[in-house]
């Protein structure tokens, strides 16, 4: 027994190893027992917080390590909700966003004035305080939509706009309001708050793009990109707090600069979804938990019947704004119901607005109490209001989204079943192995975990020992690139006469949809990102040369001049009468993943008569795909004038005799050394089968 006898199990727990072990005990099997009881485990971190928290059976303290993890889950569900966002679909929704904004706002605002004026018989200043309270929302649901997969539907995009729309309005009046109450509104307090809000969201939206540009060119290692992520995210944050706006707000902008610099399916992406899942947002969910004090239930009438008004209100008036939203826009019942859930839940903003409001004394009563410009009995009533609306908030975002999800699904299982990607990346070289997975992940369907093939050839008369040894290193840094980013790759070794065999016997025997490979450079444009050896001369080189002879799958041939996630255009030329190939909706399905999955600006440069065939017809245009004519195949170089820095060229190329070759592209590849050798480029070969027909989108 002499052996435990330093362990100190008095209450609260004070040795933080203890502490952390609870909570992680509390995070590993919050979900495994409530998924069970069909309880959402955002619900089921919160009551485990009430319970192990200072109010329950006071196993933990809220103290400063629970607030500041707290605070940073808090700012990283922001953080990925600006993240998570299709930007052209935010571009296109904006203005519902906007509208909805205006709705979730002005409806609990006056349903907060009249509450507080009328029924609880507050003063003019605390009634509309309190029905700042009621404007404000958390989006403390995010991660049930984002698990689910729905975080790109309609919905949800215009729930999270109008969540940053509210909350800014929100502070913005809880900022006037004290300043009333207090008397420090004069002429400069106007000027000063606009003055400083204006600086903090151009500082964010237009400086912080630029600096993480910079960042990700210059550092490719894993650990610093996502230690400067987090930086930028609580230096957002804190820039908001200065502006006198709240922190997760600076963190939404964060999200929205950085959107299009990690794109959804990067191995950056990953990480920040899995630690922030992981870690940051259960410890948030917890603390909010510890905050709940059920003894205010017993504590005094005036407590309860103000949390009553205000659950009742709230509730109702959240629910009218959702309605009045899927009213104006024709949204379905699923989604009124997840723009419900997403905006019911109060807990950020509230907490702050209700805390200030406490602290604030305007005078003293004849007795010597405070007159506060918030009551104790309104903050009570705002903690048992928390517990309230996170519940209504997670059951009704759990319902609606699982409902979209599943006619999703039965919508896709409906459709005629595509053939499965199969994607097969011929690697030579480690120090390339990175960008081709990268760029095969981003061709593919996103999130989807299986289908690409990494093959490294070896000649069988070759003699070296230590051949097998350097094909595995490279093999398995392949591996270790698409396992970043969440993908399964199987790794194929093959001893075989020469590599453009291997690689043809490979794209029979599995099936193969799609090649993915370097580009050879007799004098690599940069070094560290060379093609693949073995060939000789300029451009595509003998060995893919030999593999689009004998191969007729959709081939792109990849010069990586810098991180696919710094490109900001993808310039794509195509040729006369591409629309006639086999292949050619092949291509474009890769192209329309290319810009959902990167949130890169496309740019197609065609033929008249082949951009009709190229624009969407019978669905929405994305908003991030233009489409230029150009015909001018017989002076490419030209196109210098349109390609600006952190642009990437591609080409759509035919096999010689085929419908749409033409012969200027036997002359792309030196044009590419001499031209256009400072920019990434691809080479796209479509599957020709030789088929004259015209293939419609």
């Amino acid at each position: 027994m002499l052996l435990f006898a330093h362990i100190n199990l008095t209450l609260p727990l004070e040795d933080p190893i203890l502490k952390f072990l609870l909570i992680l005990v509390i995070i590993l099997a919050a979900p495994l027992l409530l998924n069970k009881l069909k309880i959402p485990y955002l619900l089921g971190l919160i009551i485990a917080g009430a319970v192990i928290g200072p109010h329950g059976l006071n196993l933990v303290l809220r103290d400063s390590s629970i607030i500041l993890s707290g605070t940073a889950g808090l700012l990283y569900i922001m953080f990925l909700s600006g993240l998570d966002m299709d930007m052209s679909d935010f571009r296109r929704n904006s203005w519902r966003s906007l509208i909805f904004g205006g709705y979730t706002f002005c409806v609990p605002l006056a349903f907060g004035i009249l509450a507080g004026y009328y029924i609880l018989g507050f003063p003019i200043y605390s009634s509309i305080l309190l029905a700042g309270l009621f404007a404000s929302q958390t989006l403390i649901a995010y991660p049930i939509v984002s698990k689910l997969g729905i975080a790109r539907d309609t919905a949800v995009t215009i729930a999270v706009g109008g969540t940053v729309i509210t909350d800014t309005l929100a502070l913005l009046l809880l900022t006037v309001i004290v300043g009333m109450a207090t008397g420090n509104v004069d002429d400069m307090f106007w000027w000063r708050l606009a003055g400083s809000v204006s600086l903090c969201i151009a500082i964010i939206v237009f400086l912080f793009p630029l600096l993480a540009h910079w960042f990700f060119k210059q550092v490719s290692d894993n650990v610093s990109q996502y230690i400067f992520v987090l930086a930028m995210v609580f230096l957002g944050a804190y820039l908001a707090h200065m502006a006198g706006l709240e922190p997760i707000i600076g963190a939404f902008l964060s999200g929205l600069a950085l959107n299009r610099l990690i794109p959804r399916t990067s191995p950056l992406m990953n990480r920040i979804e899995f630690v922030g899942n992981a870690i940051f947002i259960p410890f948030f969910l917890i603390g909010v938990g510890m905050l709940i004090d059920y003894r205010a239930f017993f504590r005094d009438w005036e407590s309860l019947e103000v949390a009553a008004i205000m659950i009742v209100l709230i509730t109702a008036a959240k629910f009218v704004a959702a309605w009045f939203t899927q009213k104006t826009f024709r949204l379905s019942p699923d989604q009124r119901t997840v723009i419900f859930g997403l905006s019911s839940a109060h807990v950020a903003a509230t907490l702050a607005a209700v805390m200030v409001g406490y602290n604030i004394i305007l005078g003293h009563t004849p007795d010597g109490e405070p007159i506060r410009l918030l009551s104790e009995s309104v903050l009570n009533g705002t903690i048992l209001m928390i517990l309230a609306t996170c519940t209504v908030s997670t059951f009704a975002t759990q319902r609606g989204a699982h409902n979209i999800a599943m006619r999703s699904a039965q919508d896709t299982g409906d459709r005629q079943p595509r053939q499965e990607d199969h994607i097969l990346i011929p690697v030579a070289d480690e120090r390339t192995a990175d960008e081709l997975v990268w760029l095969s992940s981003m061709l593919k369907r996103a999130k989807e975990p299986n289908g690409l093939y990494a093959l490294h050839a070896i000649d069988n008369k070759v003699e070296d020992p230590n051949v097998e040894k350097r094909a595995q290193k490279i093999l398995d840094a392949a591996a270790t690139a698409a396992a970043a980013g969440d993908i399964y790759l199987q790794e194929l070794m093959r001893y075989d006469v020469n590599i453009s065999n291997a690689i043809v016997s490979v794209v029979r025997e599995r099936n193969i949809t799609d090649i993915v490979m370097g580009m050879h450079h007799a004098s690599p444009a940069v070094p560290g990102l060379t093609g693949i050896p073995g060939a000789s001369g300029p451009g595509i080189g003998k060995m893919a040369a030999d593999v689009l002879a004998q191969s007729n799958v959709t081939t792109f041939i990849y010069n990586p001049v810098q991180p696919l996630n710094t490109i900001k255009r993808h310039l794509i030329v195509v040729p006369e009468k591409a629309e006639q190939e086999a292949g050619f909706q092949m291509w474009q399905r890769r192209i329309r993943r290319l810009a959902e999955n990167s949130g890169a600006r496309i740019i197609v440069f065609a033929p008249e008569a082949t951009l009709e065939y190229l624009r969407p017809k019978g669905r929405k245009h994305p908003a991030n795909i233009d489409f230029v004519p150009f015909a001018q195949w017989d002076d490419l170089p030209s196109l210098e004038h349109d390609i600006r820095a952190d642009d990437c060229l591609w080409f759509v190329m035919s096999r010689r005799d085929r419908v749409s070759y033409n012969p200027v592209m036997s002359r792309i590849p030196a044009y590419l050394e001499h031209f256009f050798s400072g920019y990434s480029s691809v080479l796209l070969y479509p599957v020709q089968a030789g088929d004259t027909e015209s293939r419609y989108i």
